[in-house]
């Protein structure tokens, strides 16, 4: 697969948790494929109504997972994800982006929004390589 990505990028999460919710700026909407809400599902022995809410229009994405009244992703315990673990994509992204441009190549970008973009150690293409990957493995599990 043909991709590009943010050269000389540094970033360490250090779980603050800001990702998880709303902020001053930014609504999030913590987007779900189906294959992720059903794995969720059944590693949590929640109904996928209980944590999510559907939507349309926004394919490959099926779901939102739903918050709390203060904003935050309704898995997150202060700054702890119940679901880890099990994580939707979105999250493992975060604070990337990857979106498909006119050839047909897949762009990383990011957002500067997240305060440990420029902190930890450089990452290489290894990194957005398996980022990649798993996004094409549960492309593939959505579609069969």
């Amino acid at each position: 697969m043909s991709f590009e990505y943010p050269s000389n990028v540094r970033f360490k999460c250090n779980r603050c948790a800001l990702c998880c919710g709303d902020t001053e700026c930014k609504v999030r909407n913590i987007l779900l494929m189906e294959s992720e809400a059903q794995h969720i599902s059944s590693k949590t022995s929640m109904p996928i109504r209980m944590f999510a809410e559907k939507l349309e229009g926004s394919e490959p994405y099926v779901y939102r997972i739903k918050k709390t009244q203060e904003g935050k992703c309704t898995f997150l315990g202060g700054y702890a994800c119940s679901i880890y673990r099990i994580r939707p994509l979105v999250c493992r992204f975060y604070p990337f982006e990857l979106k498909t441009n006119e050839t047909g190549t897949h762009v990383f970008s990011f957002t500067s929004e997240c305060p440990r973009v420029g902190q930890g150690a450089k990452l290489k293409s290894e990194y957005f390589e398996r980022l990649l990957k798993k996004a094409a493995a549960l492309d593939e599990k959505t579609h069969r």
